[in-house]
């Protein structure tokens, strides 16, 4: 008896291919939380070396080098250097710029009380950021730093224009030396604070400076500022 023929198998569908996962942009972090975290250690990273040898000689690449992370990951953050520069005035020399805002609102009535209190602010900004007085040294207040224009862009003049109105104000109140500039009065504060503190790693390896500490700096500036270098009168 003929064996009877089994039809033919059929055909398997094949199983279509699956979709590729879209590829991850090149540095591109994983989680909002890890993304901010990363964020601001490229900017810690960034205010670090430009303290240290200036915006121009700074490129996007010696910052990633330097937190070791890839080009792509910088560049994914802020673009150009450009950009960068923009974020941190943004994000950190303006909220420094703002703590330093109240004093004279706050003691309207006593030039004294005003400076010695925004000279302490300098000092403790500038032991709290250690890249603060370096780069503010370096690049705002040095001729051709680049941050001083791009921070008038950005933030304007506003304060600065208060605090010279508060000086002059303070000086036809007979409350201040009227031999004074007041221009200058808020730059001869800076300089007698952070310029000490940018050149601390200098003077301190001196005999017999090491100790010197921050309410020092602030002491000493302000003395220099309100009672000049004369000798201190006895009391009556």
């Amino acid at each position: 008896m003929k064996a009877k023929s089994r039809p033919p198998a059929p055909t398997p569908t094949p199983t279509p291919p699956l979709a590729a996962a879209p590829a991850r942009r090149p540095g591109r972090p994983s989680g909002v939380a890890a993304g901010a975290g990363q964020r601001a250690r490229l900017i810690d990273t960034a205010l670090a070396l430009f303290a240290r040898q200036g915006i121009v000689d700074t490129t996007l690449g010696a910052i990633a080098r330097e937190a070791g992370v890839t080009p792509a990951m910088l560049h994914y953050y802020f673009d150009t250097r450009d950009k960068l520069i923009d974020v941190l005035i943004d994000e950190r020399f303006v909220p420094l710029r703002d703590a330093l805002g109240g004093v004279f609102d706050q003691h309207p009535d006593d030039p004294v009380v005003a400076l010695t209190e925004l000279a302490m602010r300098f000092v403790r900004l500038g032991h709290e950021h250690p890249w603060f007085p370096t780069l503010w040294v370096r690049e705002v207040i040095s001729e051709g730093g680049l941050l001083r224009q791009r921070m008038h862009e950005r933030a304007g003049h506003a304060q600065q224009q208060a605090t010279l109105r508060n000086i002059e104000r303070w000086q036809k109140e007979g409350k201040l030396n009227s031999s004074l500039e007041p221009s200058l009065v808020f730059v001869s504060l800076l300089g007698l604070t952070l310029l000490p503190l940018a050149t601390s790693q200098m003077w301190r390896s001196e005999a017999g400076r090491a100790r010197i500490g921050a309410d020092d700096i602030a002491r000493h500036a302000v003395a220099i500022l309100m009672q000049g270098v004369a000798p201190t009168r006895a009391a009556q």
